[in-house]
């Protein structure tokens, strides 16, 4: 008889399914969000990523079949080299299978994952090959509707402790965030 290693986490990471999408999209169109970048969320993701010492930050928008980053913060430097040396390319448009804000708009709870490997179900996601992230935390955007917009999150190259403080920091980002969004709509304010 002859022993097989477990093959490697490849297949386990399954996108949940997101049935309100079709609604977070059209309320996303009313705020006018999810299109294009917004200076005020790059500025946003950029404090984010400050606050956290992370290189990366995020404020992203789910839509039924993708995921627009309408804030971005990534290293100055551009992205962090992978293992082999080469830099992945970064663009705001990713498929909602890829990554980890899918999980968190569903599950409409944060997620802390301090090294993705750790989890089966996270560590075959195509973000860790492609990008090499290793650690994650995000924080659903829930409007007074009680609807999941998105996510602000933060992810790193390496594994990360976040901590208490980084769940309650990145938890109030997102409720302080989500405030200025309805805002937009009812008093046309300028974010941040």
């Amino acid at each position: 008889m002859t022993y097989e290693p477990p093959r490697p986490a490849r297949g386990l990471l399954l996108t949940p399914e997101d049935k309100e999408a079709p609604a977070r999209v059209r309320r996303l169109d009313r705020l006018g969000l999810g299109q294009w970048p917004e200076p005020a969320l790059d500025a946003f993701a950029v404090h984010l990523a400050d606050l956290t010492g992370s290189p990366y930050a995020m404020v992203n928008f789910i839509g039924e079949d993708h995921q627009f980053f309408a804030g971005l913060s990534i290293p100055a430097t551009g992205p962090v080299a992978k293992p082999d040396g080469t830099r992945p390319q970064v663009g705001r448009l990713l498929p909602r299978d890829h990554g980890f804000c899918p999980h968190v708009v569903v599950r409409r709870k944060a997620l802390v994952l301090e090294d993705v490997r750790d989890y089966p179900r996270f560590a075959g996601n195509p973000v860790v090959d492609e990008y090499g992230i290793r650690s994650y935390l995000g924080a659903p955007l829930i409007d007074s509707s009680g609807m999941a917009l998105g996510t602000v999150c933060v992810a790193d190259v390496g594994p990360r402790p976040w901590g208490r403080s980084g769940l309650e920091t990145i938890k109030a980002s997102a409720a302080g965030l989500v405030v200025q969004l309805e805002g937009r709509e009812t008093d046309g304010l300028t974010l941040l």
